[in-house]
């Protein structure tokens, strides 16, 4: 995929921040220690400035940052493995040079997209061969987060509760223990109101 690919194919602002916010909820339920997620959501990233941020981690040195903001949609994707261009972020708008320059993303990028709030689309640089790490927010399928999730945690995934939670329905422990019998709703409280996922 290519990062001209990614442009088309990525969904909205809104319905990339629903994808981000399901998959960080499916994480919380079946990987209740934050250290091991792949992906999270923070909806208190910056309460002043009206950020949040979604992000994705792979243990290895793979990572993508998206941040929502009044401005817009900001993301960075780093592949630990390919060069980093100098020049990726010389077109990105004013308007995100505080994503540009923040302290936490100093980890460096190779692959840099963004979409302004009222803006019809998505504009973006970097290496084709570093897009393979949004592909999960391409698809955005409960079927396809079920089969990441069975290869990277190693266990059956039951499709009907994450198609659920892709859904954004009200969490039920029913439903929460469908992904991990040991998980509550109760006990998913905080991970619940850091997401912003609706109760």
């Amino acid at each position: 995929m290519s990062v001209l690919e990614v442009v088309r194919a990525l969904p909205g602002a809104e319905e990339l921040r629903r994808r981000s916010q399901a998959l960080a909820m499916c994480e919380a339920i079946i990987s209740p220690d934050w250290e091991s997620r792949y992906y999270s959501y923070d909806s208190r990233w910056s309460i002043e400035r009206g950020e949040h941020l979604a992000s994705m981690r792979n243990g290895s040195g793979d990572e993508y940052s998206i941040v929502f903001s009044p401005a817009g949609v900001w993301i960075r994707g780093l592949d630990h493995e390919a060069h980093q261009d100098p020049g990726l972020f010389d077109d990105v708008p004013a308007v995100f040079a505080g994503q540009v320059g923040e302290p936490a993303f100093s980890g460096g990028a190779n692959i840099c997209l963004w979409r302004e709030t009222g803006d019809e689309q998505w504009h973006g640089r970097g290496l084709d061969d570093v897009s393979w790490v949004f592909e999960m927010l391409v698809d955005g399928t409960p079927e396809a987060y079920r089969e990441f999730a069975e290869d990277y945690y190693e266990e059956d995934v039951d499709l009907e509760a994450v198609t659920a939670v892709f859904g954004l329905r009200p969490l039920t422990d029913e439903l929460v223990r469908r992904l991990n019998p040991d998980v509550t709703v109760e006990y998913l409280d905080d991970d619940i109101a850091e997401i912003d996922y609706p109760r």
